[in-house]
């Protein structure tokens, strides 16, 4: 992406951006009093599961906050992980290269999901994060106003 790190973290970082960027979370909203992103503060968001249904909120606790660099968040309750999403930022040339991953937790109820619809599943994650940075991207090489 045409742009500095620290302006896509910021935009990545808000979370109540992710409506603009995801396929599946249209909307989040900061908990317990936070207004910005620190480790361990905590947000839900709203999903659209697939796109499709069904909806419902998850809670998401930061698990990773570096200006500029890297913004993660595992989704879940307490100490149940249901999964964990992340997002690298590199400086490139003139630019920034950056990457969104998730990762399952390995407890054997999530391998046994995995081996039964993880085809399915991981390729709606692959688009929908395709999906995100192409969304982000649009955002930040927008000509300015």
């Amino acid at each position: 992406m045409v742009a500095p790190p620290e302006r896509i973290w910021a935009l990545v970082s808000d979370v109540t951006n992710v409506g603009r960027f995801s396929p599946e979370t249209f909307e989040a909203e900061w908990l317990d009093g936070a207004t910005g992103p620190a480790v361990g503060v905590r947000f839900r968001g709203h999903v659209l599961r697939n796109g499709r249904g069904p909806v419902y909120w998850t809670t998401c606790t930061i698990t990773a906050c570096e200006p500029g660099r890297e913004f993660g968040f595992s989704v879940g309750a307490g100490n149940v992980v249901a999964n964990t999403w992340n997002y690298r930022f590199e400086p490139s040339g003139d630019g920034t290269d950056v990457t969104e991953s998730f990762r399952l937790p390995d407890k054997p109820v999530l391998r046994l999901y995995w081996a039964l619809f993880g085809w399915a599943r991981g390729r709606t994650n692959r688009d929908g994060m395709r999906t995100t940075l192409e969304r982000i991207k649009a955002v930040v090489e927008a000509p300015a106003d």
